[in-house]
């Protein structure tokens, strides 16, 4: 097994290297390089690969409307390389990272496969939907099994510091107002456990060709799939606050404003197909994946890595 990563300074670089410094094993070995690099691929893909999962990818909803050049990078040209050299390694199965984000201005809950995703209203969604019109291409084009994951605000210990849960606990710890964009938000968590068994369980399943809906049985050599990652059970973002408060033991200082440009008002992931697919569904409560969270937090992450830039 094989990791590749930049290490970008986006966020605490000394958090990744910790990170890694986990999956340390025999069977692992990690390689510092860029997806949008063909040299860097090249040396990834020289030992022989023989399926790949790639999450590799610049995230977030609002920093891509203000820094659309650093998405253009790696989420297109870094997911556009990437998939080719799997292809030129002859791979038996290419799945990656979608986003729920994709669903745009959807109104129709809950989200779909099926349902079009035509409207993305930020960047990031946008080229989170090339991804996967790209990795369609290449299953017509090439017959390259491909599983696209729409996954839905994955969360837990190790996460991202600019998800909203850490900067809900980071507040609330601190006493200091918490900022909430659209008191009736809904989101479907995703603990990372969960999302972490639903990528194995697909991994050993590549697509198939299937039957064209609407075309009297004719055949689909498309083998390509999208399958929804979430818990399946959306909830306010007051919610989240009110676990993390119990968690902590503080009262949140709760500020309401308007949502903002790029937000979707609610998500909610239906599992049926990622179920039918994997015979897999979510089950960590989100009272459960918060307080795991919590206890992390407060047990590896304050205090040593808490507002720590690159090192």
């Amino acid at each position: 097994m094989l990791g590749l990563d930049n290490l970008d300074a986006t966020y605490s670089v000394a958090l990744k290297r910790a990170r890694l410094a986990r999956c340390e094993h025999e069977r692992f070995t990690f390689l510092q390089g860029d997806v949008a690099s063909p040299a860097d691929l090249a040396r990834a893909f020289a030992s022989g690969v023989d399926r790949v999962v790639h999450l590799a990818a610049q995230v977030g909803v609002r920093p891509s409307l203000v820094d659309p050049e650093a998405y253009l990078a790696a989420n297109l040209v870094g997911f556009c390389r990437t998939i080719e050299a799997a292809r030129q390694a002859g791979v038996k199965h290419f799945l990656f990272a979608s986003s729920s984000s994709v669903h745009g201005a959807n109104r129709e809950l809950p989200f779909t496969e099926a349902q079009r995703t035509d409207h993305p209203v930020s960047f990031y969604a946008a080229t989170k939907k090339a991804d996967e019109l790209v990795a369609h291409a290449y299953g017509h084009s090439h017959r390259l099994p491909v599983t696209a994951l729409r996954l839905f605000t994955v969360y837990g210990p190790w996460g991202r510091p600019d998800m909203a849960i850490f900067a809900f606990a980071r507040a609330i710890a601190q006493g200091t107002p918490l900022r909430l964009h659209g008191k009736a938000t809904r989101r479907d968590f995703t603990y990372i456990d969960d999302a972490a068994a639903a990528i194995i369980a697909a991994l050993d399943r590549p697509p198939v060709p299937t039957l064209e809906a609407g075309s009297g049985g004719a055949p689909d050599p498309v083998p390509f799939r999208v399958l929804n990652v979430g818990s399946g059970r959306p909830v306010a973002l007051t919610e989240l606050v009110a676990l993390l408060e119990r968690g902590l033991g503080r009262r949140a200082m709760v500020e309401v404003g308007n949502s903002q440009a790029g937000d979707m008002p609610a998500t909610w992931a239906s599992l049926d197909e990622l179920d039918a697919v994997t015979g897999y569904r979510p089950e960590t409560s989100l009272a459960a994946g918060v307080a795991r969270f919590v206890d992390w937090y407060l047990g590896h992450y304050v205090g040593r890595f808490d507002d720590v830039g690159e090192s």
